[in-house]
């Protein structure tokens, strides 16, 4: 099993937020979301990437984001302003570098050697958009490429590749659900976080709810969202209920006994448990007790 499955902190909830506005920017520093992707591509106007660069720069110097983790969501790299917004990140304290309009593993690697020569940390991640065509016929030989760069992560973009398809992004979201499948499988494979596309619909929350608890069940670890008013249904749906809670702790528990050890099947609350069964229990004890410690 991927180690970075339920491993890494809590990524429930990804706000997307314009650089280029300093009050929201300023807002993201009191949300409850456990991560922020602070925008430099679509929700910057051609004409304020500039000025946005130079204000995510300042902003993430002064800090003050708390716990929330700070991804920061360049230009493509092929575009008039990707090279410079890479160039500038290098040295500010970010997380991970996301990256749009990635097509195959050459990207992610000429993205990853391009942060390498700018000097970045090793720390800081590399995450990459999953959000075209090429990208979806490409996606297992994109997620292996984590095995020599700085990739872990995948964030899906359906509202691009929904432009590219004219797949419709109707509720239930049927067509877009075998590329929801593969990308999981493909990041799971070589122990990505993945995060569900955004939800469009900021005035209904239960189309949200759905789209947030249909990604939970085929294994997402959260969403991006547009909008502040997202967060709490976000970071609700996708951490443990308490029912699943105490059923994990009967599983751990029951395998603790020393009445049991040495078995590899327990009946637990009428339930057949294994020790797979007792490791997934274990990891959801451990994103229970994350989560709580926010």
């Amino acid at each position: 099993m991927p180690e970075t499955l339920n491993a890494a902190p809590p990524l429930r909830s990804l706000l997307y937020m314009p650089a280029s506005n300093t009050r929201a920017v300023d807002k993201a520093r009191t949300l409850p979301c456990d991560a922020v992707a602070l925008d430099l591509e679509d929700a910057v106007a051609p004409e304020m990437k500039d000025a946005a660069r130079t204000s995510l720069v300042e902003a993430l110097a002064e800090g003050g984001f708390g716990h929330r983790g700070l991804i920061a969501r360049i230009n493509p790299l092929g575009s008039l302003w990707g090279k410079a917004d890479l160039l500038a990140l290098a040295g500010c304290p970010l997380d991970a570098i996301l990256a749009p309009k990635v097509n195959d593993a050459a990207d992610v690697v000429a993205l990853s050697v391009a942060m390498d020569g700018a000097g970045y940390d090793p720390a800081v991640r590399l995450w990459v958009m999953i959000e075209t065509p090429q990208a979806v016929l490409a996606l297992e030989r994109i997620a292996a490429a984590a095995k020599v760069s700085r990739l872990a992560g995948f964030v899906l973009g359906l509202n691009d590749l929904a432009k590219e398809t004219g797949m419709a992004q109707v509720p239930g979201r049927a067509g877009f659900v075998p590329v929801m499948v593969q990308a999981l499988m493909a990041a799971r494979a070589y122990g990505l976080v993945v995060l569900d596309g955004v939800c469009n619909a900021i005035d209904d929350p239960a189309r949200l709810e759905d789209e947030c608890a249909q990604a939970r069940a085929l294994g997402f670890d959260g969403k991006t969202l547009i909008h502040p008013s997202q967060i709490e249904i976000a970071n609700h749906v996708f951490a443990p209920g308490e029912g699943e809670v105490a059923e994990a702790q009967a599983i751990v528990t029951a395998f603790a006994d020393p009445a049991n050890a040495g078995k590899g099947a327990l009946k637990v609350g009428g339930k057949m448990a294994e020790l797979l069964h007792r490791d997934m229990a274990e990891r959801l004890l451990a994103k229970a007790a994350a989560i709580a410690a926010r």
